[in-house]
């Protein structure tokens, strides 16, 4: 048996055909990764076997193809590309891939097409999360949910597994994936119509029938000749437009002037106004500043009023020019819509066509009377109370000015202010009306405690007689007139001119005190006292008279009359 074996092994026919074998594969030059030419030997239920010309036949899953009905054109002797992915397998097999052929021969163009943007034609297979999939040429490639159409589409049935034209967007070539846009072929098909009817189409041209596809609360969007253009609200008419729907119907033909044609973006801009002489061209030989002349209010804003004075047309009556007495007045309280009135022109800025308006300008001024008022007594009414002070109202003039708390009372206490309350009528004296500002003093009509000072001819450097009020630990309180509307307190350190004699508590209500007036500023209603300056001061008057023995220890004031009574007598004799 062995022999026989060996004579088996040895057989020169054998190895003739074994070297033969060799020397053909050889030859093929069969490299792993790439894409080969086979052809198909048989078509069978699940496969289909290839001749690769490797050392045996290759099979295909039937299912690879079966993406673009490869399948139904398939019979035996057809050539095809396969994607070789191992010469010989442990078991000794080939493996190869239709599909993988198909995927990376598409991937190659797809990065040729990229360049060129060069149209393909594709199937959309499913839906994913942001987007659909679509099989481009066997390459499963992904298009946005914004690529599908130039507008948003609610259903998308009729374009599933369906030929559409689309071109690659981006392609990523670490991960492989690819995004494609069925939505630029469509941009690319409109622009080229566009630009071919722009060829009819220039900067000036008037349209008779520009027939309205939309309105918006901007602008209007018109129909000429298939090309779209825009009309935007500014170009509607010289004067102010509220809304675009309320001019124009959608399918109604307007007269427009084409104004602007972008030729990067081939976007037309139209306008009606421009058909029309601008009317701010004469305005000035029209209208005058400051003359009063009759409108109608159109628009009420926060800021202020619009009037139409004529058509295209308007002014601005701003809220500082609608009431005397109240610049910051809401202006729907004062005029309405639709209302008819007299206004001021206060200016006109042709450039900017802005003008300026003013309806307080034609009411009677209550300032001119106020000022008459000046210095007068006169009846408020409480509005406001603050913790500084109260805003009342001028009766019969509707102007509002402010009372402070230290204009209630000569005693300037900030505590006055709860002695009264809202809608309270109180006799006031107006003090002072400046930009528009009045104030009011109620202390202004009583007499003031500082006339004290006049009526007894006291100045700064007077010595006066004062009553003690209230001792205090720091000083004590003083009362200079008789009625005690004029307290005020000498420190501590002004009550004596020695320290020893200086203490507070020395003193009893009552008594009196001799002070020299140091300050006295009868504008602020400042005064200041010193008994200190006061001794001083008699002190230097003593010296003067009687000599520097007259401040001397144990000499007294009786003694020093005596002495100088008894020095007078001897002169006579």
């Amino acid at each position: 048996m062995s022999t026989e074996r060996e004579l088996k092994k040895d057989n020169p026919l054998k190895k003739e055909f074994q070297n033969l074998l060799d020397q053909d594969f050889k030859d093929r030059k069969l490299k792993e990764n790439e894409i080969i030419k086979a052809t198909v030997t048989e078509i069978t239920k699940n496969f289909v076997v290839v001749d690769c010309k490797a050392k045996m036949e290759g099979m295909i899953p039937v299912e690879e193809f079966k993406n673009d009905n490869e399948f139904s054109k398939l019979k035996v002797g057809s050539k095809i590309d396969v994607y070789l992915e191992r010469i010989e397998s442990f078991k000794g097999e080939i493996i190869i891939s239709r599909d993988k052929a198909r995927k990376m021969k598409a991937w190659k163009k797809m990065e040729k097409v990229f360049e060129t943007q060069e149209e393909m034609t594709g199937y959309i297979t499913g839906k994913v999360k942001g987007g659909f999939i679509a099989n481009v040429e066997g390459l499963p490639c992904f298009m946005p949910s914004s690529q599908i159409d130039v507008r948003p589409l609610k259903k998308i049935d009729h374009l599933m597994n369906t030929p559409v034209k689309v071109i690659a967007t981006r392609i990523d070539k670490n991960r492989g994936n690819v995004c494609v846009s069925r939505r630029a072929v469509l941009e690319k098909s409109k622009n080229a119509e566009i630009t071919e009817a722009l060829k009819n189409l220039k900067e000036g041209d008037i349209v008779e029938s520009a027939i309205v596809k939309a309105t918006t609360d901007w602008g209007i969007f018109l129909d000429i000749n298939g090309i779209d253009a825009l009309l935007h609200v500014s170009d509607l008419s010289h004067g102010r437009v509220k809304k675009p729907s309320d001019l124009v119907t959608i399918g109604q033909k307007l007269k427009v002037k084409i104004t602007k044609i972008d030729p990067k973006t081939n976007r037309v801009s139209a306008s009606i106004k421009a058909l029309t002489e601008d009317p701010y061209e004469n305005i000035e030989k029209k209208y005058e500043i400051g003359k009063i002349y009759e409108g109608e209010v159109t628009k009420i804003m926060d800021y202020g009023c619009f009037v139409k004075i004529e058509d295209g047309i308007e002014g601005l009556i701003h809220n500082s020019e609608l009431d005397w007495t109240n610049k910051n007045i809401k202006p729907s309280k004062v005029l309405s819509a639709s209302q008819k009135i007299k206004f001021k022109i206060v200016n006109i800025d042709k450039d900017t066509k802005r003008i300026s308006l003013s309806y307080k300008a034609t009411l009677e001024n209550p300032w001119e009377k106020i000022k008459d008022k000046l210095g007068s007594k006169v009846k408020v009414k409480v509005g406001n109370i603050t913790d500084k002070a109260i805003f009342a109202e001028l009766i019969d003039f509707g102007v509002t000015g402010m009372l402070h708390y230290k204009e209630i009372s000569y005693d300037e206490k900030v505590e006055d202010l709860k002695k009264f309350k809202k809608n309270d009528l109180l006799d006031v004296k107006i003090i002072e009306i400046k930009d528009e500002k009045v104030k009011f003093s109620k202390r202004a009509l009583d007499k003031d405690p500082f006339d004290w000072f006049k009526e007894n001819n006291k100045k700064s450097g007077s010595i006066i007689t004062t009553r003690i009020h209230e001792v205090l630990k720091t000083g004590v309180k003083v009362s200079i007139d008789k009625d005690k509307k004029i307290i005020t307190t000498i420190r501590k350190s002004d009550l004596a001119k020695d320290a020893a004699d200086a203490r507070p508590e020395v003193f009893s209500p009552g008594n009196a005190l001799d002070a020299k007036i140091i300050e006295l500023d009868i504008v602020n209603r400042k005064i200041k006292l010193s008994v200190k300056a006061a001794q001083i001061d008699e002190e230097k008057s003593l010296i003067e008279k009687f000599g520097e023995g007259a401040t001397k220890s144990g000499a007294t004031l009786k003694g020093i009359f005596e002495k100088a009574i008894g020095k007078k007598k001897k002169k006579e004799k």
